[in-house]
C-alpha cells in the first residue's frame, strides 16, 4: 500500500489482521503480508474518522463482487455442497460529528452499522449451471 496524500495517514486494522501502518511519506510503500483469512476493518487513526474500508481476505479463488446490477458469476466450482455467503459492509445510518485534521474543523461524517451477511447452501452438479438468489434491501441490513 502506498499514500498520494501528503498528510500523515495511519492504517489501523482489526479483525483478520492487527496492526497500524503509518504513512508518514507520499508515495512510499509499505507492505505487510495478511497470513490469516477473515474480514478486516480498515481506519485511519491520524484523526480522519471518516476514512475507512473492510477487506476480506480468502484461501480460494471462489469469491465475487457484485456488479451494476447486483448480479456475480462463479465459475469453474468443483461439484459438490457449498455455503455461498453475501456480504454487505454495512447501511448508512446518519452522521456524527468529527475532527478534520486537514482543515481543523468540525465535519459531518457518515455512521455506518456493522457489515452484514447472509448465507445460503448451494448443490454444484457437474456440467450444470446453478443459481443463488440473495434479496438484501436497506431493512434487512439495518436490522440488527
Amino acid at each position: 500500500m502506498s499514500s498520494s496524500d501528503p498528510t500523515l495517514h495511519t492504517v489501523h486494522m482489526e479483525g483478520a489482521a492487527s496492526f497500524n501502518l503509518p504513512f508518514p511519506f507520499p508515495d512510499r510503500a509499505s507492505v505487510r503480508v495478511l497470513t490469516q483469512s477473515g474480514l478486516i476493518d480498515i481506519r485511519c487513526n491520524a484523526g480522519h474518522e471518516w476514512m475507512n474500508a473492510e477487506m476480506m481476505v480468502v484461501e480460494h479463488p471462489y469469491y465475487a463482487v457484485t456488479d451494476e446490477s447486483s448480479k456475480f458469476e462463479l465459475s469453474d466450482i468443483p461439484p459438490g455442497t457449498y455455503q455461498l455467503v453475501a456480504w454487505h459492509e454495512g447501511w448508512s445510518t446518519g452522521s456524527k460529528s468529527a475532527y478534520d485534521v486537514p482543515t481543523e474543523h468540525q465535519v459531518q461524517r457518515p455512521v455506518f452499522k456493522a457489515p452484514k451477511t447472509s448465507e445460503k447452501t448451494v448443490n454444484v452438479l457437474p456440467n450444470q449451471v446453478s443459481v443463488v438468489t440473495f434479496s438484501l434491501s436497506a431493512n434487512s441490513l439495518n436490522a440488527k
